[in-house]
């Protein structure tokens, strides 16, 4: 995460062109990779941050300074939304493949070796809004009736699908293990 000071704010408001081009260059990967976790595929992904920054620029104005890392949450947000709002043009997360899926138990050690890029590479495969509903949850830490607002779907479906995606997961895990040896590096 960057920190950015009220200068560094005062510079954006300004439109100082050499500013914005840091903060692009700065934040692109992590504002790309909170768009690809909802937003498939990767160029469709980086349509989704190249509008979120050009709404940054735009409503710079907007931002309210509250310490050194609101500017960060700021964007993130507005990549979130961004983002959010592709994947609801994009799927009907009321239409989701019903998969048979029964519990799947899972050595606890096989997640100890998990890296942070198995573990999204795996989230990455499962299917739209699994993945949407678990990143939302999970990662964004939100509640699952802030998720059914943000989808305009049901709680109950929210709950269904973050369920359906940590069983994916677990299968996903188990075929990992099965499948190739030893997970992670």
């Amino acid at each position: 995460m960057k920190y950015y000071d009220k200068h560094f704010i005062k510079q954006l408001n300004k439109g100082e062109r050499l500013v914005q081009k840091q903060l692009f260059e700065e934040l692109y990967a992590s504002m790309f990779r909170v768009c690809q976790r909802y937003v498939l595929p990767h160029d469709e992904a980086e349509d989704c941050v190249m509008k979120g920054f050009l709404k940054v620029f735009q409503q710079i104005g907007k931002f309210e300074y509250r310490d050194e890392k609101s500017l960060f949450w700021w964007i993130r947000k507005i990549m979130l939304n961004e983002a959010l709002m592709v994947a609801r043009k994009k799927h009907n997360f009321y239409i989701m493949a019903e998969e048979k899926m029964q519990e799947i138990a899972v050595d606890a050690d096989i997640w100890l070796k998990l890296d942070a890029e198995d573990l999204n590479t795996m989230i990455m495969q499962l299917p739209t809004g699994y993945r949407t509903v678990f990143c939302l949850f999970v990662v964004e830490g939100y509640e699952h009736k802030e998720i059914a607002e943000l989808l305009g779907i049901t709680e109950s479906t929210s709950k269904s699908q973050l369920q359906k995606a940590k069983i994916k997961l677990r299968l996903i895990v188990e075929q990992m293990n099965s499948g190739y040896g030893n997970v992670g590096r």
